[in-house]
């Protein structure tokens, strides 16, 4: 090796040094509190899991490993704890009504489920941090999907008017979504796609689409759905008949997804909405609020972001 060479290694090794010692000084903050401390109601052995698998990022509580310290890797596990907490804050959550805190969890825990959280990217690094099956078991027991339906949730609905007209009739919603997603008036006549149901929450879902939603069906032309098409999913309190049956109750609200790749660019290509109780009231504060409706439908993204596969339909014979 030549002296010239050699002096330039060395002296590029020394700059790597004094660089990388220079951002070690820089550290961003990890965040901090939003609101009061409030932990979520809920069993001492849920709380124990969400600790040892959540509270890393998701709370006021984060730990980093020693390889997350070093800068650059602390910028960026820095924004990623920032971001999730943002999202979903165990610490905080407990300021919240408890069905509300029940709901987030609710959706938390299908996130774990359907392998979206932790992030892979997350577990690739940090082995062992995933969830396990018995630690699964026991946050979906407490949420208890097949506990007993309540029988005084609200009276029955009539099935065959449930779609047709429902107990929102022709109102008009109490105001404008704050993201300027519609509401879709034409809701209350668009054809079945699909129907769900949520145990821990004791609702029932139906999922109506409009024409270009329905045809899309019907073409097979679903990955991805085009521009136009439109979901309406009706939630209603779920009513125990008393013969063993659920059946639908009291309206609780109706959100709309609306497919257009470029208006709704920032949100995967589709705009939410949710209007809430008899009065149709918009849902959510500030014209990002539909940031956590991505998030929820993100591990569905192979499926364009749609959760409910719909009922299969033929174009000729109606169905099968």
């Amino acid at each position: 090796m030549s002296k010239s060479l050699k002096a330039a290694l060395l002296w590029g090794l020394a700059v790597a040094v004094v660089l990388g010692a220079a951002m070690q000084a820089v550290r961003p903050s990890l965040g901090k509190s939003a609101g009061p401390a409030a932990e979520i109601a809920a069993p001492a052995e849920v709380r124990a899991v969400l600790e040892r698998r959540c509270y890393a990022c998701h709370s006021d509580e984060p730990r980093l490993a020693w390889f997350d310290e070093p800068a650059p890797v602390y910028w960026m596990v820095a924004k990623d704890v920032r971001d999730a907490r943002a999202r979903l804050n165990f610490s905080e959550l407990g300021n919240k009504p408890v069905a509300v805190q029940r709901a987030e969890l609710y959706e938390a825990v299908n996130q774990v489920r359907l392998g979206a959280m932790p992030l892979p990217a997350y577990l690739a690094v940090h082995r062992g941090a995933g969830v396990t099956a018995e630690e699964l078991k026991v946050l979906q027991d407490y949420l208890a999907p097949f506990a007993p339906t309540p029988s005084s949730a609200a009276a029955a609905v009539p099935v065959a008017g449930v779609v047709a007209a429902g107990p929102v009739g022709e109102k008009m919603p109490a105001g404008e979504s704050a993201n300027g997603v519609p509401f879709e008036a034409g809701f209350r006549t668009w054809k079945l796609l699909s129907a769900t149901d949520r145990g821990d929450n004791h609702t029932l879902r139906i999922i109506t689409g409009n024409d270009v939603a329905i045809k899309a069906v019907e073409e097979h032309q679903t990955h991805p759905w085009p521009d136009g098409a439109a979901f309406a999913k009706i939630a209603y309190a779920a009513v125990d008949d008393g013969q063993g049956n659920l059946v639908p109750g009291k309206f609780v609200q109706v959100e709309f997804m609306e497919k257009d790749a470029a208006k709704y660019a920032r949100t995967k290509g589709w705009g939410y909405a949710r209007f809430r109780g008899d009065a149709l009231k918009p849902y959510g504060e500030g014209t990002h609020f539909d940031e956590e409706c991505v998030g929820c439908h993100e591990p569905v993204k192979d499926h364009d972001y749609v959760y409910s596969l719909p009922i299969a339909r033929d174009a000729v014979g109606g169905g099968r």
